[in-house]
């Protein structure tokens, strides 16, 4: 798992449209490893007893009104003070006038500063969400996503069991697909969302046939870029001396990144038609999700059937 993730500052520049008012020293190779962003209100007060210096640092109205109140000498010991930290950049919210002291300081200890538009709530909303999805951990399995009546479906299973003929079929159904071979999956929050590598992205291969693209074979219906993992299927082959689960009572899971995804074990041979299995068992597992487990009504009804039986009601 790929934990040790990091986006460059320039790139966050560079997407929300950000302007660069002074440039840092260390500006181009500048990297953000975290995703909280700071107001450095309390900071600007004098009060340094726990201050993350690696959060980017976004100054707002009421920090603005408050340097206002300030002489020229007292704005640059504060903000010299601030930049004395290694932060990756300061922000000024709003468009807001750049105090002609924040500039030279910046200048003096080689700092970014930049400004946006966007109000302090916005800005740290669309930069928070955009470092989740960018440092989020991710890991890369071998298998197939599917997107499957709106559930994110994992097959697994040893190399040549059929996975790909399997999302193949589950296509010409319908359903589209997100990734085959190698899937990479983040973990956001406790949800877990996968895709494709961009080069491998909206083909199959097919062992006699080679590799073909999906999208250009079945339409843009076919694909999708991601999908949250709602449900593990695991292929496996038949094996006799194997007890399978005949009623599906207990829902077993695969933990993966420390999130449990239901899992269901499909024994595979001759004659079983994978597409159609892996749709019932998608179906089935939404049911669970909104609250009917079939199998359990199926088990109320024959213990009911039964006491009626030996009550001699029937």
């Amino acid at each position: 798992m790929n934990t040790n993730r990091s986006v460059k500052l320039r790139d966050v520049v560079e997407k929300f449209g950000v302007e660069v008012i002074n440039k840092g020293i260390n500006y181009d190779e500048e990297i953000l490893t975290i995703t909280d962003v700071n107001r450095p209100g309390l900071q600007l007060a004098g009060f340094y007893g726990y201050f993350d210096a690696r959060r980017l640092q976004i100054i707002g109205q009421s920090e603005h009104t408050y340097l206002e109140g300030f002489p020229s000498d007292e704005r640059a010991d504060r903000f010299d003070e601030l930049f004395k930290y290694n932060i990756p950049a300061l922000v000024i919210s709003r468009n807001l006038e750049v105090f002609p002291e924040c500039l030279e300081m910046a200048k003096e200890h080689g700092r970014t500063l930049l400004r946006t538009e966007h109000t302090v709530v916005d800005f740290t909303s669309i930069t928070i969400d955009y470092l989740n999805q960018e440092l989020a951990p991710v890991i890369t399995r071998h298998g197939v996503l599917m997107d499957v009546y709106g559930e994110g479906v994992l097959i697994l299973g040893d190399s040549g069991i059929g996975k790909s003929e399997t999302a193949i079929e589950l296509i010409k159904r319908g359903h589209r697909l997100v990734a085959d071979d190698a899937v990479e999956i983040k973990r956001l929050g406790n949800r877990l969302v996968g895709t494709a590598p961009e080069v491998i992205r909206h083909y199959i291969e097919v062992r006699g046939v080679g590799v073909v693209d999906v999208q250009l074979l079945f339409g843009m219906g076919s694909v999708q870029l991601e999908t949250q993992i709602d449900l593990v299927i695991q292929l496996e082959k038949w094996n006799d001396n194997t007890f399978y689960d005949r009623l599906g009572l207990e829902t077993q899971h695969t933990d993966i990144m420390g999130v449990l995804i239901p899992n269901v074990t499909i024994p595979v041979r001759s004659g079983r038609n994978l597409a159609g299995i892996v749709e019932l068992a998608t179906m089935n597992n939404r049911q669970k999700t909104y609250g009917h487990n079939a199998a359990e009504e199926f088990v109320r009804q024959v213990d009911t059937h039964i006491d009626m039986l030996q009550g001699g009601t029937l």
